[in-house]
């Protein structure tokens, strides 16, 4: 008996490991790192959804007052509280989809020249030089603009057009110097520098023996281009120029400047007109009633909704290219 009550107590170890609670897990640093991370990127998210939630709050009145009206109508008066965004959208679109069309061919071209045809030394550069325009504030493109390149437009290439195309009705009217045009020319500058940087990251990502495998073939280096870099860059660099259209869709100071600040809808490039974005920047501080701002934040928010998916639809594009030279690599 006393060597079986011995046994069963005998045995404290066993005892003590039953009843001792379990350690407390330690949060290390890469946890900690982890829920740092997700909860900055998701903060991001949660102030973009706020800030829409926000602005549609501050539209309602616009939008049940004039519904889809809102965007066919060409009236704009404060006075009498009617308000049409038709020649803003107008001013935006043309001006932005003009701008990009000069700028994509320059910005392939440059980007082309940096990667393939400049020597290393020089094509190094000139990359950062070229990326050093986007650096520039606005409002500098802005002055420069209305201070020299408007007045030259006036005096010497609005005069031109009129005289030998004016029977165009892109041509017709009078040289007022800020106009549509200039409005084109100043986004035009400003848009090559993120079309050129982005297009020249495409082509860098374009495999070396796709290039030799041309060259074997006795391709010419025009040849190589064609056939071998564009067609394997196409989706990226047109990723670029999406997003080069939604930086020129919501440039506001300088296109404020030079493009007239005229709510009007005309085929010529002569006249004045206005973007969504100048609207905003010239009446929102002046805004003479409640209705009158919620018509402003109407339009900053399809300003912005139209820039999201601008945004969205470039960096797919550039995805998709980046996913493909991975792909290709191995």
């Amino acid at each position: 008996m006393r060597s079986c009550c011995t046994h069963e107590t005998d045995r404290p170890d066993a005892a003590s490991k039953r009843t001792e609670p379990a350690p407390a897990k330690k949060l290390g640093g890469d946890a900690v790192f982890r829920y740092l991370t997700t909860f900055f990127a998701f903060s991001i998210l949660a102030i973009l959804a706020l800030m829409l939630y926000e602005m549609t709050g501050e539209s309602l009145p616009a939008i049940r007052e004039f519904g889809w009206k809102f965007v066919t109508s060409k009236e704009w008066d404060a006075v009498q509280g009617q308000f049409g965004a038709l020649p803003y959208l107008y001013g935006s679109v043309v001006s932005s989809v003009l701008a990009l069309l000069l700028a994509t061919p320059l910005s392939i071209g440059a980007a082309l020249f940096i990667t393939e045809v400049a020597p290393g030394r020089l094509g190094s550069l000139m990359a950062p030089l070229v990326e050093l325009l986007a650096a520039i504030p606005s409002v500098i493109y802005g002055l420069w603009g209305v201070l020299v390149m408007a007045p030259w437009l006036q005096s010497t290439v609005q005069p031109f057009l009129i005289e030998h195309f004016g029977f165009i009705p892109f041509f017709e009217g009078a040289p007022y110097g800020v106009s549509m045009l200039a409005a084109v020319f100043i986004l035009m500058i400003m848009v090559v520098p993120i079309i050129t940087s982005i297009t020249r990251e495409v082509l860098l990502a374009v495999p070396q023996s796709q290039k030799e495998a041309a060259i074997a073939l006795g391709a010419t280096r025009w040849e190589t281009i064609k056939i071998a870099i564009l067609p394997y860059g196409k989706s990226g660099i047109l990723g670029a120029a999406i997003l080069g259209l939604g930086r020129a869709i919501g440039e506001t100071m300088a296109v404020t400047m030079v493009i007239g600040n005229a709510p009007n809808i005309s085929l010529s490039l002569l006249s004045p007109a206005y973007t969504m974005p100048s609207v905003i920047a010239n009446e929102f501080a002046e805004t003479t009633s409640k209705l009158h701002a919620s018509a402003l934040m109407e339009i900053g928010l399809i300003l912005m909704l139209v820039t999201l998916i601008v945004n969205a639809m470039a960096r797919l594009l550039i995805w998709s290219v980046s996913r493909s030279a991975k792909g290709g690599a191995a």
